[in-house]
């Protein structure tokens, strides 16, 4: 069920709120599942569809090491697609971060913001966390989007 609008900070507390309740979750490839797993996707997915009711597109199936052969942004033209796209460092509690590895090769990892200093991510190999957005993470930041006010 779609939530009713909200005011920003509303909105903004709420993402945050529901991210924080994945912290814990295992890393899972492809799942999108509270407390049974989920990978970075999934945790953003997971967190769509408890502020905003279903999901806006079908996720295609994908594998660990799709961006790497991928010759598109695929992650961040999703998020165009859904959500306000902002200058990467004027994020705030609330957006989300989209992560390139190496220079050359398509973002494909996602965190959310909880302040301007942590985020919550999936974590490869462990679980859901929340994390300082360190100065390896701010060199990685290729994207940032504001999630929209459900109409």
């Amino acid at each position: 069920m779609m939530a009713a609008r909200l005011t920003e900070a509303a909105l903004r507390a709420r993402v945050i709120a529901e991210a924080r309740s994945w912290i814990g979750t295992p890393y899972l490839h492809q799942a999108s599942l509270k407390n049974i797993g989920c990978d970075c996707l999934g945790l953003v997915r997971g967190v769509w569809r408890q502020v905003y009711g279903n999901e806006p597109e079908a996720t295609p199936a994908y594998s660990p090491d799709w961006a790497e052969s991928a010759k598109s942004e695929q992650l961040a033209s999703a998020a165009r697609r859904h959500m306000r796209e902002i200058k990467p460092g004027d994020f705030r509690a609330g957006d989300l971060l989209v992560f390139r590895w190496r220079p050359h090769v398509p973002a494909k990892h996602l965190a959310i913001v909880v302040s301007t200093t942590t985020m919550i991510h999936a974590q490869q190999g462990a679980a859901v966390c929340e994390v300082p957005i360190s100065n390896w993470w701010r060199r990685h930041l290729a994207y940032a989007f504001e999630l929209r006010n459900p109409l």
